[in-house]
Formats: C-alpha cells, sequence, structure tokens
C-alpha cells in the first residue's frame, strides 16, 4: 500500500515507521532540520516495542509531486490542519483514506470542506513519543488507536484501515461513537495540557497537587456540559478515572508542555478554546477553560513572535 505521512513528528514518524517496517511504501512529508535529517540518515526510532531504523522511504517536503496514495495519515497540530489539507490535495484521489491522528474534536471536520466526509476517519491516539532529536523519534509507551467514521457506519474504508494497522503490529481499535471518544479524551488534555504548561508542571506533580487537581476537574466538568451540548454524555464517574490512569503516568510530560519547552506555537484552541466556543453558544460559561485560554494566547503569541522575529 502507498501511504503518505502528513506531520511526520513524535505520531506521524512513529506509526509510519511502522508501516513502512511492515513493508508498506512511505512517502514521510516533513520540513526544517527534521526533514534534512531524514534525508541523510533517514527515520530511527528508539522504541520500547522494538528500535526501528526506517531508509527505504521517500523523505520530501513536495507533497504535490508525489501522485496519489491510498492512504494518508493526518497527523499536523490542529493550527495547521487547513494549511496541510491544502498541501495533500495532490495526493488524494477516490481510493484516498485519510486518517486523522490529531488532537482534539474539530479537525475531521475541518477536512470534511476539502475532501469527502467519507474519505475521512476521525481517530484518538494514545502514546507517549516525542522528537528526541532531528530524525530520530523517542517512543516509550503506548501505540493504540481508536477510530471510525464520522456517521458511525464501520465500512470497507475501516476495515482496510484496521486490517493495515494490525498488519503492522499497531494496536487498533474500531468504535462506532468515535467523537465520543474523541470528548473523552478531551476530558484529560483540556486540563492536563493547559496546568503543565501553566505551571510548568509535570502530570505527577498536578496530581499531587491539591489545587492543581481541583483545577483539573473544574475544567473536566466545563468539557463534560460542552459534550453535553453535542449529545455526548461524559460520565462524572470518568473524571476519578482519569485522574486513577494519569496518578499512573509519572513525570510525563503532555505534548503541549513539550512544545512550549521547544518554543513551538501551542494547541490551546484545540483543547480549551474549542470548550469556550462551545459553552458560549449555548449560553453558559466556561470560566476556567477561558482562563487557560486566555493566558496561553498570551503564551503563544509570544513565542510566535519570537518564531517571527
Amino acid at each position: 500500500m502507498r501511504i503518505a505521512v502528513m506531520g511526520s513528528g513524535a505520531v506521524g514518524g512513529y506509526f509510519g515507521a511502522r508501516l513502512a517496517a511492515a513493508g508498506h511504501e512511505l512517502i514521510f512529508i516533513a520540513r526544517g532540520q527534521h526533514l534534512a535529517a531524514l534525508k541523510v540518515n533517514g527515520l530511527r526510532v528508539a522504541s520500547a516495542n522494538g528500535d526501528l531504523h526506517i531508509t527505504n522511504a521517500q523523505f520530501t517536503d513536495e507533497p504535490a509531486k508525489l501522485g496519489a496514495v491510498d492512504l494518508v495519515l493526518f497527523c499536523v497540530k490542529s493550527y495547521d490542519t487547513e494549511a496541510a489539507a491544502a498541501q495533500i490535495a495532490p495526493l488524494v484521489a477516490e481510493r484516498t483514506t485519510i486518517l486523522s491522528l490529531q488532537n482534539g474534536i474539530d479537525n475531521p471536520a475541518k477536512l470534511a470542506r476539502v475532501f469527502k466526509p467519507a474519505q475521512i476517519l476521525p481517530a484518538v491516539v494514545y502514546i507517549g513519543a516525542q522528537v528526541a532529536a532531528p530524525g530520530m523519534i523517542s517512543h516509550a509507551n503506548g501505540g493504540r488507536i481508536i477510530f471510525g467514521a464520522s456517521d458511525g457506519v464501520l465500512g470497507e474504508r475501516c476495515e482496510m484501515v484496521r486490517q493495515t494497522l494490525m498488519d503492522a503490529a499497531i494496536a487498533c481499535e474500531l468504535s462506532q461513537e468515535i467523537h465520543r471518544v474523541q470528548w473523552t479524551k478531551l476530558l484529560w488534555n483540556a486540563p492536563f495540557c493547559a496546568l503543565s504548561c501553566l505551571a510548568r508542571a509535570n502530570v505527577k506533580q498536578i496530581v499531587e497537587s491539591a489545587s492543581l487537581t481541583a483545577l483539573a476537574l473544574d475544567c473536566m466538568a466545563e468539557v463534560q456540559a460542552a459534550a453535553a451540548t453535542r449529545k455526548i454524555e461524559l460520565r462524572r464517574q470518568q473524571f476519578e478515572e482519569i485522574m486513577t490512569i494519569s496518578r499512573a503516568m509519572g513525570s510525563f510530560k503532555p505534548s503541549m508542555l513539550q512544545d512550549l519547552e521547544a518554543q513551538k506555537p501551542l494547541e490551546y484552541q484545540a483543547f480549551n478554546g474549542i470548550v469556550v466556543q462551545t459553552l458560549r453558544a449555548a449560553g453558559t460559561p466556561a470560566p476556567v477553560n477561558q482562563m487557560f485560554y486566555q493566558t496561553l494566547e498570551f503564551l503563544d503569541r509570544r513565542i510566535r513572535g519570537q518564531l517571527n522575529s
């Protein structure tokens, strides 16, 4: 199968490497120093599941020259969704399936403005990985994908992707309620990504702090209320389940804290802005997520200003 990875960072690099190791034709779309290292040395993955070194793949920043593919792993940050969708348009034919391995709720809807909705499969990823150095992915744990179709109908495209992932030893699961799965992950991302950045704290430090834990739970309550406006029920019991899971994560740094420390733009809109906007449309305030959003917006503007200076 011919597979393109749009955004070859920690998520795209790890899953793309496993698919390449399984014998598929992989095209990794990247940029900057990361791309330069990939072209010279290939893609290296240091993983708890076995190290990988991928050299028999294409590494490029020019997707327009590649021709159509069977599958796109769409792994860019949420704020780059529209721009990246335009870039991959030459790769997308009638047969092409786009698996959105992104954080947030609304990325598949953004993609559906460019491509046919039936071609887009929303997904949720559970993985602990980061770009350790240009051309090098460090994978600590996880590596599971839950995905489905926006309309809940699990057809041939879903089965094709499931079989492809399984054949590459990638843990995966089909869900008829993928939107509920997305909102459930947001129960964790909205509080923990924001608090980790604002308090400069890892997960262990957050769960061991009574004040930060209280803020996390209040944030989750707002996520729950936002989901309810879309007729998605999240149970209060899930809050404690998430805290229990988080206590087992140790000193893990959420992805947005990793971005902050690397002075990269932040995904605060996908994690907190969506909650504020959804509740505002329903006439309901979201004070915790509003505070998170506005403070992270300040940090993000400062980072972008430094990048552009």
